[in-house]
């Protein structure tokens, strides 16, 4: 759906994950290329959603700003958390995670976010497309993550349940009472 709409760039060369050699003393399970591959997809977006969750915040205006302004930097520090989670299991797995600004750029499925300042209504179905673009990245890559990687799948669970909670706050803003009758 998103990656549609997405606003792509060239990406740089040997972009995207990379498994490691193992050098070290490490040993346990190796990611194969299509798990770091997966999980480079959830992470990109990831990054994507905290830079453009930060350019919504500093240029949201309008009613009920304090609100919207104080819910992205809960958003924002949530897709910190969650980039930094998804970036070190894929260490853990002897995957390379690729989080240069230019191979975010090239290669996430979110929708190029508006330059200048925005209105709070707009702001607030822009993030919630962002937030539900997030998420279809996790549920398109989910099976194939839980079916070599059980374990890496269970952070995508934890991750996909917190973002649809802020989906469903934050879109809630520009919803009105459905009729009861």
């Amino acid at each position: 759906m998103a990656s549609s709409t997405a606003q792509k760039t060239k990406a740089p060369a040997a972009s995207g994950a990379r498994v490691t050699r193992r050098q070290n003393a490490e040993h346990g399970f190796i990611a194969s290329k299509a798990l770091s591959d997966n999980m480079q997809k959830v992470l990109v977006d990831l990054l994507e959603l905290q830079i453009q969750g930060k350019q919504a915040h500093w240029n949201v205006v309008g009613r009920n700003f304090r609100d919207t302004h104080r819910i992205l930097d809960e958003i924002i520090d949530a897709a910190r958390v969650f980039s930094d989670d998804v970036a070190e299991r894929m260490r853990a797995l002897h995957a390379i995670p690729d989080g240069r600004s230019d191979t975010v750029a090239a290669t996430t499925s979110l929708p190029a976010y508006p330059a200048g300042e925005v209105d709070t209504v707009e702001t607030v179905d822009l993030v919630t497309v962002r937030l539900e673009s997030t998420v279809a990245t996790m549920r398109e890559v989910h099976d194939e993550v839980d079916e070599e990687d059980p374990t890496s799948a269970d952070i995508l669970h934890g991750v996909i349940e917190k973002l649809e909670q802020f989906a469903w706050m934050v879109s809630a803003e520009n919803r009105t009472p459905s009729s009861t009758k």
